[in-house]
């Protein structure tokens, strides 16, 4: 009687697992991942999309500033005659108009006298002053007998001014038109003489300054007279430069600058 022979169990096993993957493999089908690499797969995070770039913001443009006053509007300031001297207003109280020759050259106000006993000034128009004090820096061009004037508080009540001579002396005056407006008298106040003028063809500073009934002059920065006026209590006005001619010609100043400031 023969033996039966059995095939064991982990042979017959092994032999399907074997003939489950040869027809998978002929068949095309895709071997179904492991579990963890399935896990694996659905944890990576999705793509992040692409950030829109940003458009150029258009550069912002600065306000424009407002421009500075001008010189007509502004109250205080120092005028060098770049612009001219459009706001100055010439006349003479003695001799004739014509023989002055009222010019800006080489940025100077120039004073050029062609007639002896001539008596010019020159008047600020935009603006009036009560409490304020006026400065010149004047080059004498001419001979030593003229006298350079500062004006003050200017209207058609009167005026205050300093005429300060080459020489050396100065005088205060209260001035004023007739009613005519054609002929000026003139009210010394004070006068007097002072070392600080530098005499012939040179450069001075002059000031004058009116503050209350008070009147100081100064010559190359220096006080040299305080005067009070309490008779005539002018009230605002306007400032104002000047130069008279006497026996002698020529006569020329130049004015560098006109200062107006307070007191």
């Amino acid at each position: 009687m023969k033996r039966r022979l059995t095939t064991p169990p982990v042979l017959a096993l092994t032999v399907l697992l074997s003939l489950s993957l040869a027809c998978s493999f002929l068949t095309g089908s895709p071997a179904t991942p492991a579990p963890q690499q399935q896990q694996q797969q659905q944890q990576q995070p999705p793509d992040q999309p692409t950030a829109v770039p940003q458009q150029d913001q258009p550069t912002a443009v600065p306000p424009t500033e407002a421009p500075p006053p001008t010189q007509a509007n502004a109250q205080f300031f120092t005028e060098e005659f770049d612009n001219g001297a459009d706001n100055w207003k010439p006349f003479v109280t003695h001799g004739n108009m014509s023989q002055l020759d009222f010019s800006v050259k080489n940025g100077s106000l120039v004073f050029d006298m062609k007639e002896k006993q001539l008596w010019s000034y020159a008047i600020y128009q935009p603006q009036t002053y009560t409490d304020v004090k006026i400065e010149v820096q004047a080059e004498n061009f001419g001979n030593n007998e003229n006298n350079v004037t500062l004006v003050c508080r200017y209207s058609d009540r009167g005026w205050y001014e300093v005429s300060i001579a080459n020489s050396g002396l100065y005088w205060i005056y209260f001035g004023r038109w007739d009613d005519s407006g054609t002929s000026a008298s003139y009210a010394k106040i004070a006068d007097g003489g002072s070392n600080n003028i530098k005499q012939g063809q040179a450069v001075n500073t002059y000031g004058l300054s009116c503050k209350g009934n008070t009147i100081t002059v100064y010559i190359n920065d220096k006080e040299i007279k305080r005067v009070d006026d309490n008779q005539r209590n002018l009230g605002a006005g306007q400032i104002g430069i000047g130069l008279s001619s006497f026996r002698y010609l020529p006569v020329e100043v130049h004015f560098d600058w006109v200062r107006i400031s307070e007191p």
